[in-house]
């Protein structure tokens, strides 16, 4: 057998009678154990070099703990903690500017009045019929101030301007609340209702507020951090969720009992839980910014709501600033963006574009509009607007958001096999 195995037989029973030896003394038998054995057994188990072979060294073993002391314990993972720490950082910083928006309304006041369904007929027969018994209906004393729905929003300046969705603030006749984060209640004043977006802004009469940190949203992410903060189901102020960006560029449908349906393009899929109530919140990276106005949720879906893209909204906030309302850039057409599907089923020379054209209630061109006057027509399409391509990524609406009132645009168009280049000078929406 070989020497070097018998070695190492030898020193696993010389370390077992030890080890008995001293079983009384569990410290001082472990200290001696582990010594002995990183001591002898790495040099038993380490082949000795030979003339003209490597002789490079092995590894130093790693000494035990010195008698009486503690182990150093195992580090918990450090970006866990530093990510816990960050989202609990932009919770913190961001809550002071969201607000909780009420949302009141007079209200029938509903009683059971008496009254005798036998009024028509002579005493004689009423008292045949209902002699001595009370009949009571339904009827109205009056209207009483009630909460009737909920929403949320945040502060976009230090003299209480609000940022919220227009179908928040969508009834001209209620009256709506602000609630701050410390509790306080200041009656809202609707400023400005955008007409191409579901946004609107509000107005507190208050001084010295935290407004939020606006971040960019165009350098937003697939599976970066998102976290909503609203005013959840109209009852949970200040409601935390934390989820990823799980789509960009969707396009949605949105219905509602205040503002019927509108489709909303362009705007930011996310995971984090939005709730009804949640609308108007922002939508937060993990610095703190607002990326996002959250809107929308999907009917019967798990964990998928949508939010404004901030960028969009930079403009309202501005307009709002100095002018007092939301002064909107808009060309006059009505279109559908073109896919492959779309172009194949109305046999279009193009996969790409923005196809002017009618339904049974608008008119492809509206009368006297910017289009209109550039001589833009039904059936057109137009394949470049400024300097960027209009497709699925780049539709239309959301490129001439990019421009002021009064901008003069060049408009590339496609009418049938003829290539046209028109000019184009935007106006303000009515």
């Amino acid at each position: 057998m070989n020497k070097r195995i018998l070695g190492f037989i030898f020193a696993i029973f010389i370390l077992g009678a030890v080890s008995g030896a001293v079983l009384n003394s569990p410290q001082a038998s472990a200290n001696f154990i582990q010594d002995l054995f990183n001591k002898y057994i790495p040099n038993l188990l380490t082949p000795k070099p030979n003339a003209g072979t490597d002789t490079t060294p092995a590894p130093t073993p790693t000494p035990a703990p010195a008698p009486g002391t503690t182990p150093a314990p195992v580090t918990i993972y450090a970006p866990t903690v530093d990510y816990e720490q960050a989202v609990i950082k932009a919770v913190d910083d961001s809550s002071k500017s969201v607000v909780s928006i009420i949302i009141s309304k007079n209200v029938p006041i509903i009683e059971q009045c008496p009254y005798n369904p036998f009024s028509n007929l002579s005493p004689d027969l009423q008292n045949l019929f209902g002699g001595g018994i009370q009949y009571y209906q339904p009827c109205q004393k009056g209207t009483q101030l009630q909460k009737v729905g909920g929403g949320s929003g945040f502060i976009v300046s230090s003299d209480g301007l609000i940022l919220t969705n227009k179908h928040v603030v969508a009834d001209t006749a209620a009256e709506y609340t602000v609630i701050t984060s410390n509790g306080k209640k200041y009656p809202a004043k609707v400023l400005a209702r955008d007409p191409s977006q579901d946004l609107a802004v509000i107005k507190i009469e208050a001084t010295d507020l935290t407004a939020a940190k606006i971040g960019n949203s165009d350098s937003i992410k697939l599976g970066q951090t998102a976290i909503a903060i609203g005013y959840s189901l109209g009852e949970f102020s200040n409601t935390v969720s934390v989820g990823v960006i799980s789509g960009l560029a969707r396009t949605i449908t949105a219905a509602g009992s205040q503002f019927g349906t509108e489709t909303l393009q362009g705007v930011i899929q996310t995971d984090a839980a939005i709730n009804p109530g949640n609308s108007g919140g922002p939508l937060l990276n993990l610095k703190g910014e607002v990326i996002g106005i959250n809107t929308a949720v999907a009917s019967g879906a798990q964990s998928i709501g949508f939010a404004i893209p901030i960028n969009r909204a930079k403009k309202d906030i501005k307009s709002v600033s100095s002018t007092g309302s939301i002064k909107v850039p808009y060309l006059g057409v009505r279109y559908v963006t073109i896919d492959a599907d779309i172009a194949k089923s109305k046999k279009l020379a193009v996969t790409e574009g923005a196809l002017i054209n009618s339904d049974d209630a608008n008119p492809a061109i509206v009368p006297n509009s910017p289009a209109s006057k550039a001589g833009i027509m039904s059936g057109d399409i137009i394949t470049r607007f400024g300097n960027t391509t209009v497709n699925a990524d780049h539709q239309l609406g959301d490129i001439i958001q990019n421009y002021n009132i009064g901008d003069v645009v060049d408009v590339k168009i496609l009418r049938g096999s003829e290539t046209l280049n028109l000019k184009v000078t935007l106006e303000e929406r009515a």
